[in-house]
């Protein structure tokens, strides 16, 4: 698909978003809505069909920059700990700050995410970087081991519906006052694109960024805390969004090419508008109630992930 009809796509899908819901609000009445239509869409479609916008294209950049920074095309901030550690971080405020502001919980969910992907580059240093399959194998039980030490203490402080409930990828609760922190990721997003041809050199190895006069390991933690920060926010306002980090940025480099500058606005739309058809068909296939989001794009994501690791092998 051309870049135009990217963009075209996504205005068709933010259009559907708003008018797609159990309050029907019709486009063929636009200066005749009600107060409680009016209401509905000042309130909870706009501010959902934002959040949608920026979570899709926040959770496909940072997939991107990891990917990059790994030199790995399967890593992505759900496949190598950072959500889990971030988790992890937002269990540990519930427990000790229960009261405590949305911006301490999201500084403590982004230390915690920054140290957890830390942790897992490190490890990669010891694995065969040859072996695509390997890392983010390594990552995900990674993953999974810090999430068993998040629910086993939630189950010891009988948190685990409340953090299952908070964390889950939906985006039905999003309101207006409710969502705003994601505007901080607008600028994470204009420093990615100010720095996406480091990030391209950095993804072509330690030794070819020396040679380049890039200082390799200030690039690499400078594009893990974007990461991180940009993972914290999204899980803390809307839950966890599986796979998008993963699949829309090999789609991209597909077609594309990896050249992150060029790729990036790219990416970003895709991002969007993949999680704008995932959130319009988990509103419509139980209707009037709403599967969530997350559930939506786990199963998509999952079959379009077996298929690029079966290209992947079969290249």
């Amino acid at each position: 698909m051309k870049k135009i009809g990217l963009f075209v796509l996504l205005l068709l899908l933010i259009v559907l978003s708003i008018f797609v819901g159990v309050k029907d609000i019709s486009l063929t009445q636009l200066f005749q809505w009600d107060s409680q239509q009016q209401l509905v869409l000042l309130t909870t479609r706009l501010p959902r069909t934002i959040s949608l916008v920026i979570a899709g294209s926040t959770i496909s950049i940072s997939g991107l920059i990891m990917q990059h920074l790994t030199q790995n095309k399967f890593v992505s901030p759900s496949t190598a700990g950072t959500m889990d550690s971030a988790r992890l971080g937002i269990l540990v405020v519930m427990i000790f700050f229960p009261s405590a502001p949305l911006l301490f919980r999201s500084f403590i969910a982004f230390l915690f995410a920054f140290g957890g992907t830390l942790i897992f580059i490190y490890l990669t240093r010891f694995l065969p970087a040859k072996n695509q399959v390997m890392i983010p194998l390594i990552g995900v039980m990674f993953g999974n081991i810090i999430g068993s030490v998040a629910t086993f203490f939630a189950y010891q402080f009988q948190l685990v519906q409340n953090m299952s409930s908070w964390l889950q990828g939906n985006f039905s609760t999003v309101m207006k006052g409710n969502y705003e922190l994601l505007y901080l990721t607008i600028p994470l997003l204009i420093i990615t694109y100010l720095f996406a041809y480091r990030f391209t050199v950095v993804g072509m190895g330690e030794d070819m960024a020396t040679n380049l006069g890039l200082n390799y390991q200030r690039i690499q933690l400078f594009g893990l805390g974007i990461v991180a920060l940009s993972s914290a926010v999204v899980l803390i306002m809307v839950g966890n969004i599986p796979f998008l980090g993963v699949i829309v940025p090999n789609l991209v480099s597909m077609r594309y090419g990896d050249h992150m500058k060029n790729t990036l606005a790219i990416t970003a739309v895709g991002g969007s508008i993949f999680l704008l058809a995932c959130d319009v068909l988990a509103r419509v296939v139980i209707a009037p109630y709403e599967v969530p989001v997350s559930v939506v794009v786990g199963v998509l994501g999952s079959f379009i992930f077996i298929a690029l690791l079966m290209r992947r092998k079969t290249a």
